[in-house]
């Protein structure tokens, strides 16, 4: 999927093809893109299957794209949803998609403003498809972040991007990883490993994370899990990333799950987590705000930006096995996890 953006979708619709300058553009790859302050972002959801233990897809429809506009410093303002629909689907799942979604609207204080629904041919597609697309702004929050982290270093960027992070700062990890990509494997092949979706809209926590201070980046490690975000990071910032596989928080009942699926839980896609990177003077303060929170009572600074040559991502993993290079993911070894 990255070499059919980078090479394809870029070629045509990246560069000179635009006439807009945006603040954080196509080509940064990221979260969400910004232009004149409004945060922009599209995502499409095609989970498989749509109705999984801790969620379904219209949850997951409201907060991934929450999530994306929060992620890069924005406050999410309201949002489009386009439905393409099977022929013959069953009204009381459309309902109850419909019903998920208005719950998560109420979570993350937004509104579906606008929309398009299609009704294709039986066999045309599999069951359901969504699009989500939302709008945000730039809020007083990120302003007194950015001069928080500017008491301490250069800080060129205007936004919370890949590119941010430098050597010495610090990796916090809002939670247990794996169970989203978990739960979802595991519903489809018709075991219950009693792992449940940590889907949910997160943007009131970014919120309280900025107005601690320190932050340089958040993101939430959907595809590709936590070292998909750490690759990330590291090309896109050029730094290297040790992190702690100790520290790195995962439910029991997942690793037990992953080893049964065959799966690497660092791969493995979320939902409902956060992986921030802060200023090494406010890790402590921003670890104490997460523990205080639902969301983040099991955070952990996992890590941090270290230098390394060739900039690669390190798994420390103590004892005379020590530091060995994480790999970066291929592809999330669960697919349609969103």
């Amino acid at each position: 999927m990255q070499s059919l953006i980078e090479e394809q979708i870029l070629k045509y619709l990246g560069g000179g093809s635009s006439n807009v300058e945006a603040e954080v553009s196509l080509e940064a790859l990221d979260d969400a893109a910004v232009i004149h302050n409004i945060v922009l972002k599209s995502d499409s959801h095609t989970v498989k299957p749509l109705f999984f233990p801790g969620g379904d897809i219209g949850r997951l429809s409201i907060a991934g794209t929450v999530n994306d506009i929060a992620n890069v410093g924005g406050e999410p303002i309201a949002l489009a949803s386009g439905f393409v629909i099977e022929e013959g689907f069953e009204m009381y799942k459309f309902e109850t998609i419909l019903k998920s979604m208005q719950e998560a609207c109420k979570e993350a204080g937004v509104s579906v403003i606008t929309g398009d629904t299609k009704v294709v041919e039986t066999g045309a597609l599999d069951e359901f498809i969504i699009n989500t697309s939302g709008i945000g702004k730039r809020g007083d929050a990120l302003d007194r972040n950015i001069a928080e982290v500017k008491k301490y270093r250069e800080f060129k960027s205007n936004w919370l991007v890949d590119s941010n992070i430098k050597e010495g700062d610090k990796i916090i990890l809002s939670g247990t990883i794996g169970d989203h990509g978990t739960a979802i494997l595991s519903s489809r092949r018709g075991y219950d490993f009693s792992v449940k979706s940590d889907v949910a809209p997160l943007n009131k926590l970014h919120h309280k994370l900025l107005e601690v201070g320190g932050i340089v980046k958040i993101k939430d490690p959907t595809r590709g899990g936590l070292s998909n975000v750490l690759y990330e990071w590291s090309k896109k910032s050029k730094v290297g990333i040790v992190v702690k596989q100790e520290k790195i928080p995962i439910h029991a009942n997942v690793v037990e799950a992953c080893e049964i699926l065959g799966i690497n839980p660092l791969h493995t896609g979320n939902e409902g987590k956060l992986v921030i990177a802060v200023i090494p003077q406010k890790a402590e303060e921003v670890l104490t705000a997460l523990r205080e929170t639902k969301e983040g009572k099991d955070a952990e600074i996992i890590g941090e930006a270290a230098k390394i040559f060739g900039n690669h991502v390190l798994l420390d993993k103590g004892g005379v096995e020590g530091r060995v290079v994480l790999q970066a993911p291929s592809t999330d070894p669960v697919t349609r996890v969103c």
